[in-house]
């Protein structure tokens, strides 16, 4: 990689200065457009006592969820408990920590630590345990409450497609969180389903900037669902 080509040809460069203690915020929703290859790489690396901040933990097996098994995750900074038997087990045992954080509060968390701002004043959770220690500022007559913003160590994310230079789209319902991920982390990883040349790229449709991401590397997918339902006969 040199220049502002942003291309690795391995998860192992792609994760590469990875360590235990660290911080890593990882894009997605439930399973949707989540980087499952760089969450792969990161159960095979067995770092431990990490700080996830993601909507939520994957499933059983699957996404975040596979670094559970070996109790890789210490803290989990989340919106919800979702489908996972065994992060619900390790949040109950108190083996986990798990900070519930508001999906809007922790969307905004990511996007303020990309635009250099350390915390803001938000309504959301006011009066209610999330708000319990935090400095509280009244505007206009309501109630905020002080939240911090959050930067990881490592950023990971997942695109449709991407330039050399690591301009990307997503795809649908599959941007989510993505976009504000990819601002947030000190080293930003992307994966992506295609990667083109400078140019080929219509310049109104990129969603994330190059500048955001610092490795790029291109996967394939499993892309499961979490639920299906069949009428019965």
């Amino acid at each position: 990689m040199s220049g502002f080509d942003k291309v690795v040809h391995s998860y192992e460069e792609a994760m590469q200065g990875l360590e235990d203690g660290m911080t890593v915020i990882a894009g997605g929703f439930g399973l949707c457009g989540i980087p499952e290859n760089l969450i792969n790489q990161i159960k095979k690396l067995g770092v431990k006592d990490l700080t996830i901040v993601s909507n939520n933990c994957g499933v059983d097996g699957f996404g975040l969820g596979v670094l559970l098994e070996d109790k890789q995750i210490k803290t989990m900074i989340a919106s919800y408990v979702g489908e996972n038997k065994l992060f619900e087990q390790q949040m109950l045992s108190g083996e986990l920590e798990v900070i519930l954080t508001p999906q809007g509060t922790l969307a905004e968390k990511m996007r303020a630590a990309g635009a250099g701002i350390p915390a803001f004043y938000t309504a959301t959770g006011y009066g209610t345990p999330i708000g319990e220690g935090k400095e509280v500022r009244e505007f206009n007559g309501r109630k905020y409450i002080l939240e911090e913003s959050i930067k990881g160590d490592f950023a990971i994310v997942k695109a449709w497609k991407a330039d050399r230079y690591g301009n990307a789209i997503y795809r649908h319902t599959a941007q989510n969180f993505n976009p504000m991920a990819a601002t947030a982390g000190k080293i930003t990883v992307m994966e992506v389903e295609e990667i083109v040349e400078p140019g080929e790229l219509d310049p109104t449709q990129v969603q994330t900037p190059g500048i955001y991401v610092d490795r790029l590397i291109q996967g394939t997918f499993e892309k499961r669902i979490e639920k299906r339902t069949v009428r019965s006969a």
